[in-house]
């Protein structure tokens, strides 16, 4: 029986080539046009793990899905970067002279938008997926319409690239977590980071305070990421990711932080793909 691997968006999309890339060609993929959906299926059954976007190198953290997962207790078990290659597609026998929209996902747009400042009469429209756009214009045989999407969805929907890696940073990057309902079954030798969530209160120091403690355990902080507490206005959480030679380091951290910060939670433990 295949694993049944959830995506936002389409096959074609850049979540489908992680997908890919991750778990191999023998999967299922359940389609998903957006991560709300994404997360229902997987506390459904009806996916056994999901790919989900969580930052990127331009455009920076995607807040609303480290709600997701910390409000529906999923877990973190795995990450992967991908580079981001934009491509401008066409319906076959179409030109750049001929588009008069571009649809796209809205961080697609937002990573090429110098390229268009060159067209100021080309109309950009946000779009729940990349490749979803792609297909459309195939399945429609739309003119005077463009999409952005990575190569694999010119391929796959059989439309012409007019303008290839039109991203304002070439280094464009995204990086992925991969999340199920369940915790990791990996041996504490393999584990080399986790992705943690804390509240802290008011008093002076006390972020502070938290992250000296990570410190002393020999603990790199990679990333911080803040989010309102809803309930109480003015309160903030923090979703940290730090990595580690040592488990035994992240076992002392943790039993620390327990004690220090605020409904302290471990949202993952994988393996450090970067390292």
């Amino acid at each position: 029986m295949s694993l049944k691997i959830a995506i936002q968006g389409i096959k074609g999309s850049n979540h489908h080539q992680v997908a890919k890339d991750y778990f191999g060609e023998q999967v299922e993929l359940v389609e998903c046009m957006s991560f709300d959906v994404l997360v229902d299926k997987l506390l459904s059954k009806e996916a056994d793990q999901g790919v989900m976007a969580i930052e990127n190198s331009i455009a920076g953290s995607i807040i609303p899905n480290y709600a997701l997962v910390n409000n529906n207790n999923l877990h973190i078990i795995g990450e992967y970067y991908l580079n981001i290659h934009h491509n401008l597609m066409v319906l076959k026998g179409q030109q750049i002279a001929d588009i008069k929209e571009v649809s796209s996902h809205p961080m697609a747009l937002l990573q090429c938008k110098e390229y268009f400042k060159r067209f100021p009469h080309i109309k950009l429209v946000e779009d729940v997926d990349t490749a979803e756009t792609a297909k459309r214009i195939q399945d429609q045989e739309l003119k005077h319409v463009a999409a952005i999407a990575p190569y694999v969805a010119a391929e796959m929907y059989g439309l012409d690239i007019v303008a290839s890696d039109i991203q304002t940073i070439q280094n464009n990057a995204t990086r992925f977590i991969i999340v199920k309902t369940k915790n990791s079954v990996l041996p504490e030798a393999e584990i080399t980071k986790a992705s943690v969530r804390f509240i802290t209160d008011h008093k002076r120091g006390s972020l502070a305070a938290v992250l000296n403690v990570m410190s002393d355990c020999r603990l790199n902080l990679t990333k911080i990421q803040s989010l309102p507490v809803i309930e109480t206005p003015w309160k903030y959480s923090f979703f940290v990711d730090i990595t580690f030679t040592d488990y035994a380091d992240f076992t002392k951290a943790k039993s620390l932080l327990n004690i220090m910060a605020e409904d302290f939670k471990v949202l993952g433990e994988y393996k450090n793909v970067r390292a």
